[in-house]
C-alpha cells in the first residue's frame, strides 16, 4: 500500500467506494480533485462492522467522512450501509438517456464518467473480472454493449470445468504465446488472449464505423496487460485508446457535485 500523505484541508474530504466483482476499490477526494486511490479485499460476512469500517479508514484519517457508495454487489452493499455518513448512487441518479433498469452502476458510471473528461460519443471497455463494452452517442443515450468472461475467469473456468486442463492465472502470462501452441498452459492462454484481442479489436472497429469520432476508453484490472498486447497485434488501434482506471470515480465526481 503506497504511503499516504494527509492534506492540509480536510472540510472537503469525502471517500468514494466502488464495491466490484472481486475487490473494494477505494478514492479518497478533496472536494472535486482525487487525490489518492487503493483497493481491500471485501468486508468478511461476519464481524464487528463499525470496528472494521472505522480501522480501516482511520489508515487514511482520522476523520468521519461522507461516504459514497456505487456497488454491483447487494450483500456488501448492505454491510457499508451502516457506516453513518454513507450515501449509495443508483441509476436513476445518473444524466444517461436510454438506460435499462439492469444496467450495471458501474457500467454507467464509466460511462458517464469517460463522457464528461473527454466527450460523447465514448465507448468504455472495462476488462475486470467480466469484460464489458458500453457506450454512449453525442445525446448522451446509451447505444448498448456487450458482456463476457474476462481474462480471468475464462482461465479459471477452464480448470474448474474440465477433468485435464490445468487451471492458470494471469500471472503466468509474461508475453503473448503462440498463436499455434505446442504444449497445453500456451494452448489456453493463445485461446483466450487471441480471441479476447480480436474482439476488442472488432467492437472498437464497429465503433468507430458508427461514431468515426467517438472516444474509446479502457478500465480495469486487466487494462494493462491487455491493452499492452494490443500495442503488438493492434498498434493503429491502441494508439487511439484513453487508458484510465479510475473513471467510475470520475462518474462518481461527476454525480456528487451535481447534487452538492
Amino acid at each position: 500500500m503506497k504511503q499516504y500523505q494527509h492534506p492540509r484541508q480536510t472540510e472537503n474530504l469525502w471517500l468514494a467506494l466502488e464495491i466490484g466483482n472481486s475487490r473494494l476499490h477505494w478514492g479518497l477526494f478533496t472536494g472535486e480533485t482525487l487525490i489518492y486511490s487503493w483497493d481491500t479485499e471485501y468486508l468478511p460476512e461476519i464481524g464487528d462492522w463499525d470496528k472494521e469500517i472505522m480501522s480501516l479508514l482511520h489508515q487514511f484519517t482520522p476523520y468521519s467522512l461522507p461516504l459514497v457508495i456505487a456497488s454491483v454487489v447487494p450483500q456488501q452493499t448492505a454491510l457499508w450501509e451502516k457506516y453513518p455518513n454513507v450515501r449509495v448512487i443508483t441509476l436513476d441518479q445518473i444524466p444517461l438517456n436510454n438506460t435499462y433498469p439492469t444496467l450495471g452502476i458501474d457500467r454507467a458510471l464509466a460511462l458517464w464518467g469517460a463522457g464528461m473528461a473527454w466527450g460523447f460519443p465514448v465507448l468504455v471497455i472495462d476488462a475486470g473480472t467480466a469484460l464489458t463494452f458500453t457506450g454512449a452517442d453525442a445525446n448522451r443515450c446509451l447505444v448498448g454493449g456487450a458482456i463476457l468472461p474476462g481474462m480471468g475467469l475464462q482461465l479459471a473456468s477452464l480448470g474448474q470445468k474440465t477433468g485435464q486442463l490445468p487451471q492458470l492465472n494471469i500471472d503466468v502470462i509474461q508475453s503473448l504465446p503462440p498463436r499455434f501452441a505446442l504444449n497445453t498452459p500456451e494452448a489456453i492462454q493463445s485461446g483466450v488472449l487471441y480471441t479476447l484481442l480480436s474482439g476488442i479489436k472488432d467492437f472498437i472497429q464497429d465503433w468507430w464505423r458508427l461514431f468515426p469520432h467517438g472516444k474509446v476508453a479502457l478500465k480495469g484490472g486487466d487494462r494493462v496487460l491487455l491493452f499492452n498486447y494490443l500495442q503488438v497485434l493492434y498498434p493503429e488501434i491502441a494508439a487511439h485508446l484513453i487508458v484510465e482506471p479510475n473513471l467510475i470515480f470520475w462518474g462518481m465526481q461527476k454525480i456528487v457535485v451535481i447534487s452538492s
